[in-house]
């Protein structure tokens, strides 16, 4: 019974450690300031979800991964409730809002999917998908585009993340950010 404690107090500190990771990248400030998402509850929210999103994708290839990757997205709609809650919006209109925010980071998660993997030209593909869902029109000329290499270089580093690193709490990204 005792080790069973211990083993989930571990794996809530590995979760821990990966969310942080994620939520480090997702503040970067060359994500806001070159690469076009804007600087809103909003654009925090599209920071976080393409993390995690990247991170999803990591973890699908291997079994041994999805059971954490489950954790890391049940903690991040915890987060992203708790983060709603200090907005001020009030206990009625939490679960309305936590659907449609739901709803959101997983159309996002089909589009950008589509876009990498059912693509003949995949950075062409999630620039538009980036275009039509984070990167507003007003945003800086190649900001979109900016933001799909930053993608597909964040991507390239997760893949580069051995599984006993992710399973140790750790993504060894280096340096915050992917290629810009």
């Amino acid at each position: 019974m005792f080790e069973r404690l211990r083993t989930n107090r571990r794996n809530r500190e590995v979760v821990e450690r990966l969310y942080g990771e994620l939520v480090a990248l997702a503040r970067s400030p060359d994500l806001y300031l070159e690469h076009g998402v804007p600087d809103t509850v909003m654009g925090r929210f599209d920071a976080l979800s393409i993390h995690v999103f990247l991170f999803l994708k990591r973890c699908r290839e291997e079994p041994a991964l999805q059971p954490i990757a489950q954790d890391v997205v049940d903690r991040f709609i915890a987060d992203v409730e708790q983060s709603i809650r200090e907005l001020g919006v009030g206990d009625p209109s939490v679960p309305k809002r936590m659907r449609k925010l739901a709803g959101i980071f997983y159309e996002r998660v089909a589009a950008y999917d589509a876009a990498l993997d059912g693509s003949q030209a995949p950075l062409a593909h999630l620039v538009a998908a980036l275009q039509k869902r984070v990167v507003p029109a007003e945003a800086a000329e190649g900001a979109a585009l900016r933001l799909a290499t930053y993608m597909t270089g964040m991507r390239t580093r997760f893949q580069a993340t051995t599984a006993t690193a992710i399973l140790s709490g750790s993504l060894q990204t280096g340096e915050q950010g992917g290629a810009a």
